[in-house]
């Protein structure tokens, strides 16, 4: 990426900034690896401080209008004050670690439309801040998360769209302050259905699932049955047919409903 210019308080010298990142895949509960790289300008100046963070695009919505909001959802400060002398260079490796809650942004070495996530870079210089341009980075499933994911694919269930809605999810461990939804089309056997949505609410132990089915000609809500949530452990979900268990679950609703 380029060197990014941060100006001076009072739009002299000036610094520039990169950050390099040393692996841009990552899973959640990892570590983003990288180094931001400051290199002095024309005047010396006074770095108030220094930090990194992850950043997502989330989708709000407040009374009928729908817009597009970045939230940094986790930061880390990388040391305290200093004086950075004209033309100077300094080195800061940081290890930046991936809430367990974190959207996947790839399946299967695809990326899903609608996800944007990635490190923001801020430098404080004498008062004043900048927060620099985004570095992407690639969120792939936890293997618990993929096992839910290839049971979809495996009964035919097709990719959509995704996004991440600010809010919560009701009687999950959810702790930042927005979720992903992955939608899928049915395969044609689930004719009743327009499309079900997937939520995933990790923590280092376990994770919610949250299914919800959509009727065609409208939507259904938390409470009926065409909504599903259970807890899959990250570590012990290896003994489950999913592909069984969400075709059951589907096959139950859809007869009673007379779908399918």
């Amino acid at each position: 990426m380029a060197f990014k210019k941060l100006l001076a308080s009072l739009g002299a010298g000036g610094a520039s900034v990169e950050t390099v990142l040393s692996e841009d895949n990552v899973v959640p509960g990892g570590v983003v690896q990288g180094e931001v790289h400051i290199q002095g300008g024309s005047v010396d100046q006074r770095i108030e401080g220094l930090s990194v963070g992850l950043q997502a695009k989330v989708e709000v919505e407040s009374g009928d209008q729908e817009y597009k909001q970045d939230i940094e959802f986790t930061k880390v400060r990388l040391g305290g004050a200093f004086e950075l002398r004209a033309g100077a260079a300094h080195t800061v490796p940081f290890g930046l670690e991936v809430p367990w809650e974190t959207p996947v942004t790839m399946i299967d070495g695809q990326a899903l439309r609608g996800m944007h996530i990635g490190v923001t870079t801020e430098l404080a210089i004498a008062r004043a801040v900048d927060s620099g341009d985004l570095d992407p980075v690639n969120v792939h499933p936890l293997p618990a998360q993929k096992a839910i994911l290839d049971a979809f694919i495996q009964l035919g269930f097709r990719f959509k769209n995704a996004d991440m809605e600010r809010g919560h999810i009701r009687g999950t461990r959810q702790r930042l302050p927005f979720y992903q939804e992955i939608e899928f089309y049915p395969p044609q056997q689930y004719r009743g259905l327009n499309q079900v949505e997937l939520s995933f609410v990790a923590d280092g132990q376990a994770m919610d699932v949250v299914l919800e089915m959509d009727k065609k000609g409208g939507l259904f809500s938390e409470g009926s049955d065409t909504f599903r949530s259970f807890t899959v452990g990250l570590h012990d979900f290896h003994g489950t047919d999913w592909a069984g268990y969400l075709n059951q679950w589907l096959s139950e609703v859809g007869s009673r409903r007379n779908w399918f």
